[in-house]
């Protein structure tokens, strides 16, 4: 492995795409609960054209969670930002609206800030009760890893 600013760059290149596939499947657009509820097949296109099919099931337990003045700001798929940032098998949750659901589903208090972390087994029992309403999504901070432009 070359040591040299061409070969960190390589590295960050080969990366970034690595990243980039990894999250083809996520939509392009999010779309809020309030539209998710008024569709009669509620669910979104992803960036390689798949289409996700949510469960009316789930939409209702997310209403449920959170009070409807939040729904218009809650984007789905919710998103569980998965990186090594957040420490072994940490996962973020980010948003007003999906922090209040995912502190009410999971029976956590509500963090001042507008993002969560979360681990593993809340990470599981999120997905068991929100499969088709969240999905991964892999991020990295390349600036405070030691690979440069």
């Amino acid at each position: 492995m070359a040591f040299s600013g061409e070969g960190r760059g390589l590295n960050k290149n080969i990366l970034v795409k690595t990243i980039q596939t990894m999250n083809q499947h996520l939509p392009n657009r999010r779309l809020n609960l309030t539209e998710l509820l008024a569709m009669e097949k509620p669910g979104i296109r992803g960036k390689d054209n798949t289409f996700f099919i949510m469960d009316k099931s789930e939409l209702k337990l997310i209403s449920e969670s959170v009070p409807r003045f939040l729904w218009s700001r809650l984007r789905l798929p919710m998103l569980i930002e998965m990186s090594p940032d957040f420490g072994s098998g940490g996962a973020r949750i980010q948003g007003e609206a999906e922090v209040e659901m995912v502190s009410k589903i999971l029976g956590k208090e509500k963090p001042l800030n507008k993002q969560i972390v979360i681990y593993l087994p809340d990470v599981r029992e999120l997905r068991r009760k929100l499969p088709t309403t969240t999905q991964y999504a892999f991020i990295t901070n390349l600036r405070d890893r030691n690979i440069s432009d």
